[in-house]
């Protein structure tokens, strides 16, 4: 029998679970931590290192405890977090400030920066990342700390995304150079790429900034992918923890990518990992450039394959900003939205609440929904911002699909779909494919999974897989709704494009509208 740990850090809490290789998870235990936001910043999004670590401690005792498991019996701890989120270092890895959590969009200026200089000199890297280097990435959060706190620069050893931050803290790694680096960190958020020397050079950096002098040479450590070890866990944190000193810890990665991996993500799948924001996974054998997509990295999600991320910036949290505005929660919001047909609100809502991340990854859109009668209500906006959710997914799987990523199976993951039959049943009708939801809970799934191998417990991702994920409910899309829904979506992808850039021709738009009404008259009457 091999027992091990699976953490996994979200936006506001860390979740630990522990795992048997035959019985599955034993028990869980979680712990929250603050989230610093300004109320005169929408942007600014932080989190304390201190309030991680704490929480996890906390979360990992709790859940040795509902587990029932001896500390003796654990055989390795994986994790994974929250990306890009990233701290500036000083000397022993000491924090020099908090995280820029992944939601934080304070660099806006800086990503535009690096995404002019890029296309200015012809940087290959750039079009692995979809064409535009984002607010919400690496490069661009250290180039905002750098300029706006001069007197903490000379300080900074190195900066490091969260899931490779806290795996060096277990395994008592103080030296930057030893720190091991996530490739699918890395890869995703700092355009780190194998083929292409690794980082982008020295000379291109100082053209965006000179303040990011240096930096490529502070980004060292070895870059591996997380079958590979990242040390052992040191006396000290596992004395906190609760564990056995000299366990091993893999490298880490993003919390979406392990999770598709515990949703049982396998060629020819999508995983859309659907929380507080979406994250859509995908695994290829052969995957080439995808305008828009965030990312195409080899080893990232599965180390055998290239990863490929894209998503959705706000998902759940737009479901919770409609029900705050409406002084209710979302789960009271929701009753009755079962007895909702396809379109029947005359609302199309562009989920742009928290800008685009992908295709047309652009932080300073917000939301649109047009077609608002005087009858309209806040659980009619909610119903829309899911069909809203499910278009924008549409329009990214199209993307994929267009360049050579196969769609077979759908499985959506995440918290969401575990607890909103109507979001899975419209999510169904709008791609017109049955939608997989895995039938028990997978969160730190994927983490106990890359622990079994660290542990030796099974030798590949797929046999841990066939051994501890669940089966799923398939939600099948109804002809009828999909019907309705296949006369939408142009509309839809029409907006989306013709709002959402610049250098669209926007003001041929004047039929939606109307068409809106149509189809809205068409499903009352239908039902």
């Amino acid at each position: 029998m091999s027992v091990v740990v699976g953490v996994d850090f979200g936006t506001l809490s860390v979740r630990v679970s522990i795992f048997d290789q035959h019985k599955g998870r034993l028990g869980s235990g979680t712990a929250e931590y603050p989230l610093h936001r300004k109320w005169n910043d929408p942007n600014h999004a932080t989190q304390s290192h201190k309030d991680h670590m704490e929480a996890l401690a906390d979360a990992t005792r709790k859940a040795l405890e509902a587990a029932g498991v001896d500390r003796k019996q654990v055989a390795a701890i994986a994790l994974d977090t929250t990306g890009s989120s990233v701290v500036p270092v000083g000397e022993g890895l000491i924090p020099l400030d908090d995280y820029y959590l992944w939601c934080d969009h304070r660099a806006w200026e800086e990503a535009a920066a690096i995404t002019a200089v890029a296309h200015e000199r012809g940087l290959n890297a750039i079009d692995w990342c979809g064409g535009t280097y984002s607010s919400e990435w690496g490069f661009a959060k250290l180039l905002h700390w750098l300029r706006h706190n001069p007197d903490k620069r000379s300080r900074m050893v190195t900066a490091l995304e969260h899931c490779d931050m806290v795996a060096a803290v277990l395994c008592g790694i103080s030296d930057p150079k030893a720190v091991p680096r996530s490739i699918c960190a890395m890869g995703h958020k700092w355009m780190w790429n194998a083929s292409l020397g690794g980082l982008p050079s020295e000379e291109f950096l100082t053209a965006v900034d000179p303040l990011l002098a240096g930096v490529r040479d502070r980004l060292n450590g070895s870059y591996s992918t997380s079958d590979r070890s990242a040390g052992k866990l040191d006396s000290c944190w596992a004395e906190r923890l609760g564990l056995s000193p000299g366990i091993p810890v893999p490298v880490g990665a993003f919390d979406a990518h392990w999770d598709a991996i515990g949703a049982g993500v396998r060629l020819g799948d999508v995983v859309n990992v659907i929380g507080t924001s979406t994250c859509i996974m995908a695994i290829s054998k052969n995957a080439g450039l995808i305008p828009g997509v965030c990312g195409v990295v080899k080893g990232s999600i599965h180390p055998r394959y290239t990863g490929i991320e894209a998503g959705l910036s706000a998902t759940g949290d737009i479901f919770d900003a409609i029900a705050k505005r409406a002084n209710t929660t979302v789960v009271e919001l929701s009753k009755g939205l079962e007895k909702y047909r396809s379109g029947e609100t005359g609302l199309l809502r562009l989920t742009w609440d928290n800008g685009d991340r992908t295709v047309l990854v652009n932080p300073e859109l917000g939301a649109v929904t047009l077609g608002w009668a005087l009858t309209n209500t806040a659980q009619d906006e909610l119903f829309a911002a899911i069909e809203g959710t499910a278009f924008h997914t549409r329009v990214i799987l199209e993307r994929m699909e267009q360049h050579g990523v196969p769609v077979r199976r759908i499985i959506n993951a995440g918290g969401i779909p575990q607890k909103n039959a109507v979001l899975n049943h419209v999510y169904a009708n709008v791609l017109n494919k049955p939608i997989l939801v895995p039938a028990g809970d997978v969160t730190s799934l994927g983490s106990a999974i890359f622990a079994f191998l660290a542990a030796g417990t099974f030798k590949t991702i797929e046999e841990a897989q066939d051994a501890l994920c669940p089966d799923y409910a398939t939600i099948l899309p109804e002809p009828a709704s999909a019907a309705l829904y296949q006369q939408l979506f142009p509309l839809y992808r029409r907006l989306y494009f013709a709002l959402g850039r610049k250098d669209s021709e926007a003001a041929a738009v004047g039929d939606v509208l109307p068409e809106l009404r149509r189809v809205a008259a068409q499903a009352r009457s239908a039902s």
